[in-house]
């Protein structure tokens, strides 16, 4: 148990630096792809999004089954900042951990209450045969040969798109009593444009991130912005079957003036800024001269070149784990470790397993007790003695490299 709760607690503080370096990267792809289409801004960013859930997934894989140990519980490997903080968080894993738990169950029971709520009014929601038959040959004109149910709720935003096999669009009663029909139908046909895609499977998808990831700003942020484009997306293939851009412009104003003020099913597949959506129907982004792109993104470029540069000298300082050739150690530098009194005087004995590691010098840097004799004093004694013996070091390519290497003493009485 405690093995796991330390691979999970690593993996989350770990992700801390990687998600910002996620994060820094997607930016400057993102300002590069400024003056492009929404499905490239939507790609990015859903890659973005993607690298932050597989990221840790991977280290986590590898720290349970104990690749990554020596990065974590025992830091040496690692520069002294990095070794004093591993130093300072160890202790609180369980509490990072149990911090972590709370917040993530908090963010599914608030998807799994969405997902009741969405079941509950495509099952109860009001029926209206004459707008149900518009939605279905609206539907069949955009291409959509699935069945797409109508369902009329009240105490909503605006309409939403749910559910995948049998998707439903749900929309507001206010809006089909008050809306002009062709301004209803534009944003219907915004709607349909979700279910073509599929986008409630990306938007399940970015829920379960967010619900792991809840504490990383950089996962919050990209979430954001594969909404934004999501809303791009649909409202151009939308377009056309809304009566031209300027209709459902006006019908997004209109859904803007009402300003409804109830929240939205958490797992419905919308989002984004309504006004920048107008603005972009009525507006289109002139294209920006290359060299001005590459200037706006270059600072977030470099930001993350260097974290990447730092990341890759780290690497080459670490451990090999596999070296051509191992260590050997110089007996004539080691002297037999001292049997502590109180361990003597009780007739102590047994047999320690070590773990310790080399650095390219000879010395020993590091040391783990990976079979206790079943005496502390006895352990201690003998990393302590194997801390004063030097090493004809690890070599990999005819080059002394740092890496791990076991042994065992036996305390027995002579």
């Amino acid at each position: 148990m405690n093995a796991l709760v330390d691979a999970l607690g690593w993996t989350l503080v770990h992700f801390v630096w990687q998600g910002a370096l996620i994060g820094l990267a997607t930016a400057a792809v993102l300002a590069l792809l400024r003056d492009a289409t929404p499905q490239a801004r939507y790609l990015a960013a859903c890659t973005g999004l993607v690298l932050c859930a597989a990221w840790p997934l991977a280290q986590f894989g590898l720290r349970l089954g104990g690749g990554m140990a020596e990065l974590d519980a025992h830091p040496a490997r690692e520069a002294a900042g990095a070794t004093v903080r591993a130093l300072v968080l160890q202790p609180y894993m369980a509490w990072i951990v149990a911090a972590w738990s709370v917040g993530s169950v908090a963010l599914a029971l608030r998807t799994a209450l969405g997902l009741a709520w969405i079941g509950r009014a495509a099952r109860v929601g009001a029926r209206d045969p004459a707008w149900q038959a518009r939605l279905t040959r609206l539907a069949q004109a955009m291409g959509v040969r699935r069945a797409v149910r109508l369902r009329i709720v009240d105490g909503m935003a605006g309409p939403v798109t749910a559910l995948w096999w049998r998707p439903v669009v749900l929309v507001p009663a206010s809006l089909v009593s008050g809306l002009p029909p062709e301004l209803l139908h534009a944003l219907l046909a915004h709607e349909i444009a979700h279910v073509r895609r599929h986008d409630y499977l990306v938007n399940l998808l970015q829920n379960a991130i967010e619900t792991v990831l809840f504490y990383h700003p950089a996962v919050w942020w990209l979430s954001r912005r594969i909404r934004r484009e999501r809303e791009l997306i649909a409202d151009a293939l939308a377009a056309a079957h809304a009566g031209g851009p300027r209709r459902l412009a006006l019908a997004l104003s209109e859904l803007e003036k009402r300003q409804f003020t109830h929240p939205e099913p958490a797992l419905a597949a919308n989002g984004g800024d309504t006004m920048d959506r107008i603005t972009r129907l009525l507006r289109p982004v002139p294209r920006r001269n290359r060299a001005a792109s590459l200037a706006a993104a270059l600072p977030a470029l470099l930001l993350a070149g260097a974290c990447v540069a730092g990341l890759a000298h780290a690497n080459a300082d670490a451990p090999v784990d596999k070296p051509e050739k191992q260590a050997n150690i110089d007996f004539a530098s080691c002297a037999k470790p001292a049997w502590p009194a109180q361990a003597l005087a009780a007739k102590q004995s047994g047999t320690v397993t070590l773990r310790f590691l080399i650095e390219r010098d000879g010395s020993v840097a590091d040391s783990q007790v990976r079979k206790s004799s079943g005496h502390p004093a006895l352990d201690e004694a003998a990393r302590e003695g194997i801390a004063k013996c030097r090493f004809q070091p690890a070599s990999s390519a005819g080059k002394p490299v740092k890496a791990w290497n076991m042994m065992q003493y036996v305390w027995a009485p002579e």
